[in-house]
């Protein structure tokens, strides 16, 4: 039988079809990696030479379509037997000293960040990371900003303009007026998305507003997996009335980590890719000091924001002293410069 997997807990995973919802179990072959010889000889007859260990915490994550069997294990429970391709996933890195993917969702359509314009205020930098994290994964994105009958209009559309400005469909929303609500719900409806925000931004009033009780759904789930916590046991798709599916993802801090370590940040960024190439130092650039760098240049000129390179220097593990020099309008330095400085370019850091 073939399903998908809606919600997992404690190592059960629910999958649903069209027949209904099904308690499975996973077969330990899915925690291994069977590894085959590598020749041309059509004689050699097909066996593992290594059994490796997956370098995964769970091989299987809510969204996935997965091939089951009921009366898998002695409970009556289905086993999971094969996970399907995925046409995209978004991962974390695990907890732990060995660098080790948590795949948490997917095959869905869309990252919705819930961003709170104030009590408490959603900083820049989060929204920027989690687009980046949706980027690697190659999913579209949509901001639904909150609370916005707490501030100016106005204030609220010029922050968030710069997002509007790049691509990224900006919602307007207060759960208290219903300002916007409307208009959320055909972001989301008839699509898969994942909801990406801290907590406190307003989530679960918004998911109210749009499907009564749906918040309290989530928000129980919220409570029993944790604040904080490393790990997520408790993970649950739920369904939309009006159509669509959501995803929550509680105490999730970060995502793309896994999969961006070793990668040019910059071309996250829609806005930096047009410059991209065009440095003095092409591809070994860094965006940062380098002298005939395009994207430093078009930070000075306006046509990157300030906050959105901030934003890439932090999560390129850059030092801030170019975004000091763009912002104060100096001359960006040359690595013989910084080096002729000494001691004193230490002060900066």
């Amino acid at each position: 039988m073939t399903g998908t997997v809606t919600r997992k807990t404690h190592g059960i995973y629910t999958v649903k079809n069209n027949e209904g919802e099904f308690l499975c179990r996973i077969s330990n072959k899915l925690r291994k990696d069977l590894v085959y010889p590598i020749a041309s000889n059509r004689s050699l007859r097909k066996r593992v030479v290594e059994v490796r260990d997956i370098k995964k915490i769970d091989p299987v994550a809510i969204g996935d379509n997965v091939n089951f069997k009921l009366g898998g294990d002695e409970e009556g429970r289905g086993m999971i037997d094969e996970v399907l391709p995925r046409r995209n996933s978004m991962s974390r890195l695990g907890a732990g000293r060995k660098p080790i993917e948590q795949v948490i969702v997917s095959n869905i359509d869309q990252a919705v960040i819930v961003a709170s314009v104030t009590y408490p205020k959603t900083n820049l930098f989060s929204i920027d990371r989690y687009l980046a994290d949706a980027e690697i994964s190659e999913i579209p994105a949509v901001i639904i900003a909150t609370k916005t009958d707490l501030l100016e209009v106005d204030d609220i559309k010029k922050e968030y303009g710069i997002y509007q400005s790049i691509g990224y469909p900006v919602v307007y929303t207060s759960s208290k007026d219903g300002v916007g609500i409307e208009e959320a719900k055909e972001v989301l409806r008839n699509k898969r998305s994942v909801l990406l925000g801290r907590s406190g931004v307003g989530k679960s009033s918004l998911l109210n507003a749009m499907q009564p009780d749906l918040g309290l759904k989530v928000r129980e789930v919220y409570n029993k997996t944790g604040e904080g916590m490393h790990t997520t046991t408790h993970l649950e798709m739920f369904e939309l009335e009006f159509g669509g599916e959501i995803v929550d993802t509680p105490g999730m801090r970060e995502f793309g980590v896994w999969r961006g370590r070793d990668m040019d940040w910059a071309t996250l960024f829609p806005e930096m890719r047009p410059f991209l190439g065009g440095c003095k130092f092409g591809e070994g650039c860094k965006h940062l000091t380098e002298p005939g760098c395009k994207i430093t240049e078009a930070v000075s000129a306006g046509q990157i924001a300030v906050s959105r390179y901030r934003s890439y220097c932090k999560l390129a593990g850059n030092s801030e002293t170019a975004v000091r020099n763009i912002k104060e309008g100096r001359k960006i330095e040359t690595g013989l410069m910084r080096r002729n400085r000494g001691a004193d370019l230490e002060s900066e850091y």
